[in-house]
């Protein structure tokens, strides 16, 4: 499926012909002050002309581009501000489609975005990745695909659904949609110059194609400077200033996420407050807003808006979250600023310091206004090959859930426990002392201490891989589960309950997974997400509402996390420090390896 969308040498005699009035624009924005992010200014008195979905003309008078056929708009003084770009997401986060998370999005001026499935890619493989960019070429934004690079994540590690390798990644290069490689989430293998890895990189730059980062220790060492040598050339891992600074200084760029649950912009964003580093290598991105969010907060303006609550001048937030993005993918003529001859992608805007967007423009048409989709979007149709992943090969009962104690332990016995960080991916790695009773190691909820269960639920096998985790605060009897668990998104339980845990992975299994929470036996809560188990296939604002009893429920059960869910669906990625459980252990990030449950 080749991009719908014309290319620039297919219409730039058209665009000249307009910029020199021999040919009526489709557009004429009127009296707006142009956000320049080119040269940095806010220039008064502007006209924007456009055809065929770009710009044609930015100055002081379009008069004479304007037809009778010409749409003319007066922007009365208002901002005309390029499309928002996020440099850095995965839509099935979102819990929907490509389709509904671009209805999620558009009214919150998001224009382009750099996806990368890798989500869909650790349960489906190669053909997971070819249904969401098919699916992101048919929409009226640009949705560009990074292909996956780890799948699994962590190898060796874990075992997920799929194992993509180097000649999966050059026949991907090859796809109309493909920008680059996803982040490179295996940092120790770049540095020990793993094949798989070295493989992946190089293919990716011979195409010509943007490497992705992911280096998620807080070693700046040598360890560090060995995964910039080997190729990545962003990185949305950092949470401290000292992380930026590093990242810019080795030439990569430095995104600042800002996602529902990881709020890693404030103390980033001051190596250019501060320090006075070049904002020109800083990029906001997402990674990542589940519904809820998109429909109540906001998207890539919410991160934006963010940034200039930190002390970012708003024309410099705008900058990292459109011009630098596109320069960064190579992009620059495309996209990213309005300018003649790129995508006619803009947002006239109200107050650029609230960044209040009245209308959003894609490719020339008007896509919303007032915060009001208007574009028709019909949904897309998934194939029931990637409907039906959640193979538990058994039913589900308590024992499965239930931790046998070292021989001999006594009362209590020493165990290692995962840490949740609230509004951080990365966790803590804890020892804690759980209580025994007739040699099963318990949930401790007076000491905020769950039982965590990965279950196996791509091959069937009725695996079950049990811990301990903290930072939740559940109290009584109730669980928690969901299919999706990234990397490997097999399915994670946490609870104070074997019983409620049973429960709540049995019922993931009826449904065809998503997210299910159970309190003294009883669903009090269910996403259903049959696509993958990682997508809906409803609209964003029912899984909104959905992923709202969700939160409630688990608040009446004691939980008090900044989206607890979020945080639920990283505690298998074991890329991302310090401790997580995987399907054959648990993980010692930090150091690569399984580590026993007990001390």
């Amino acid at each position: 499926m080749a991009d719908p969308f014309p290319p620039f040498e297919a219409v730039a005699s058209v665009l000249v012909d307009v910029a020199m009035g021999r040919r009526p624009a489709d557009l004429v924005v009127r009296n707006a002050r142009w956000v320049n992010v080119h040269s940095g200014e806010i220039i008064p008195g502007t006209d924007i002309a456009v055809a065929a979905g770009r710009f044609a003309y930015c100055g002081p008078d379009a008069s004479h581009t304007i037809g009778e056929a010409t749409t003319v708009v007066d922007a009365a003084g208002r901002y005309v501000v390029p499309g928002l770009c996020d440099a850095h997401m995965h839509v099935e986060s979102s819990m929907v489609t490509v389709t509904e998370f671009c209805r999620a999005v558009i009214p919150h001026g998001t224009t382009s975005m750099f996806i990368d499935p890798h989500e869909i890619a650790n349960v489906l493989g190669l053909p997971g990745v070819r249904l969401m960019h098919d699916e992101a070429l048919a929409q009226p934004v640009n949705v560009w695909v990074q292909m996956p690079s780890c799948v699994p994540s962590a190898p060796g590690l874990e075992e997920g659904g799929a194992v993509l390798g180097p000649e999966d990644v050059a026949e991907a290069m090859g796809w109309p949609g493909i920008i680059g490689l996803g982040e490179v989430m295996n940092f120790p293998g770049v540095a020990a110059n793993d094949p798989t890895m070295v493989g992946e990189i190089a293919a990716t730059r011979r195409a010509g194609r943007t490497v992705g980062g992911h280096y998620a220790s807080p070693d700046l060492g040598r360890a560090f400077h060995g995964y910039v040598a080997g190729g990545p050339e962003d990185d949305h891992e950092g949470t401290r200033m000292e992380d930026a600074v590093a990242r810019v200084r080795q030439g990569m760029k430095a995104m600042l996420r800002l996602g529902s649950a990881w709020y890693d912009v404030a103390t980033q964003v001051r190596a250019i407050t501060e320090l006075c580093l070049d904002s020109r290598h800083f990029i906001l991105c997402t990674d990542d807003c589940h519904s809820g969010t998109l429909v109540r907060d906001g998207h890539m303006d919410r991160a934006v808006r963010h940034a200039i609550g930190r002390g970012l001048k708003p024309i410099t937030a705008i900058q990292m979250a459109t011009i630098n993005t596109a320069e960064h993918f190579k992009l620059e003529r495309e996209i990213g600023s309005v300018t003649p001859g790129r995508r006619a992608d803009f947002l006239i805007v109200s107050d650029l310091a609230e960044l209040k967007i009245d209308t959003v423009y894609g490719r020339g048409i008007r896509l919303a206004s007032a915060g009001r989709l208007e574009a028709d979007m019909p949904s897309y149709a998934y194939p029931a090959s990637a409907t039906d992943t959640v193979r538990l090969g058994r039913a589900l009962v308590a024992d499965d859930f239930r931790v046998k104690a070292p021989a001999g332990a006594g009362a209590t016995v020493p165990a290692r426990v995962i840490g949740v960080v609230e509004n951080q991916a990365p966790t803590r790695a804890l020892t804690a002392h759980v209580p025994v009773e007739d040699g099963v190691a318990l949930a401790d909820p007076a000491a905020d201490i769950c039982r965590i269960a990965l279950v196996e639920r791509h091959r069937g096998s009725g695996d079950v891989v049990n811990g301990f985790v903290s930072g939740f605060g559940y109290r009584g009897s109730c669980a928690m589960a969901s299919t999706v668990a990234h990397d490997c998104h097999h399915m994670i339980v946490v609870g104070t309950s074997d019983e409620d845990m049973a429960l709540a992975a049995n019922r993931l299994g009826e449904v065809g997974g998503g997210v299910v929470f159970f309190a003294d036996g009883e669903e009090r809560a269910l996403i259903e997400m049959p696509i993958a188990g990682l997508m809906s296939n409803e609209r964003a604002e029912i899984v909104a509402a959905k992923a709202d009893r969700l939160i409630a429920a688990m608040k009446e059960a004691g939980c008090t996390l900044n989206n607890a869910y979020m945080q639920h669906s990283l505690l298998a990625l074991a890329v991302i420090p310090s401790l997580r459980i995987s399907d054959k252990g648990i993980v010692d990030v930090d150091r690569f390896e399984l580590v026993d449950l007990f001390v």
